[in-house]
């Protein structure tokens, strides 16, 4: 499945420029402050959605599916980045979303029966990349600086906690699942054989 949201813009793209145009728009719409620790931290994290149709006419098949790429912004310990005011709000909601997406890892890791999907807007709209339809490609960043060893040491048991967890394996769940639909009778267009439109937004 595909998260869906009320009241985002949906826009059709038709290349790849077009695409790596609204990724721009959404990086330059991205809310940046700056910290102690960063010149330019984040203070949102962002979800960029590319549905995908893909048009099969000889075989009558049409394929959907949808790309979801996600940049977290880095967990905040405020007696370092001196964060305080809306800062010291935007670093809680951060680190409360992040503890919620770690929840939900542990949840799966352990088979649990309920997976708290809804505990925050983040991983409420990732349950579908995570939820036992989809395939999940997770990169860490990591401070290579001495003075961020405890940061560093807190991401890298983030990425061994996601690194136990086996998607697709719950409730007789056979892995990532193609959504593919028959076409009807109507004629397809031979320029649109395959189609993509973007969702962008921030502040999760």
């Amino acid at each position: 499945g595909c998260p869906t949201v009320s009241g985002v813009m949906r826009e059709v793209v038709t290349s790849v420029q077009a695409a790596a145009g609204l990724v721009r728009r959404a990086s330059a719409a991205r809310a940046v402050e700056a910290t102690q620790m960063n010149a330019q931290s984040s203070r949102s994290h962002t979800l960029f959605m590319l549905y995908i149709t893909g048009i099969h006419e000889a075989a009558g098949k049409k394929l959907e599916g949808c790309l979801n790429l996600v940049d977290l912004a880095g967990s905040e310990r405020t007696a370092r980045s001196g964060a305080t005011g809306e800062r010291m709000k935007e670093a809680c909601a951060i680190n409360k979303s992040l503890s919620c997406l770690s929840d939900v890892f542990t949840a799966i890791s352990a088979k649990q029966s309920h997976i708290p999907y809804r505990n925050s807007k983040l991983t409420h709209l990732l349950a579908p990349c995570l939820g036992g339809d989809g395939k999940t490609l997770m990169f860490v960043n990591v401070a290579p600086e001495e003075s961020s060893i405890e940061e560093t040491l807190c991401s890298l048991r983030f990425a061994s906690q996601v690194n136990t967890c086996e998607l697709g394996g719950r409730n007789g769940g056979g892995g990532a699942k193609r959504n593919i639909q028959n076409l009807t009778s109507d004629k397809v267009d031979d320029n649109h054989l395959v189609s993509s439109s973007c969702k962008y937004f921030t502040h999760l």
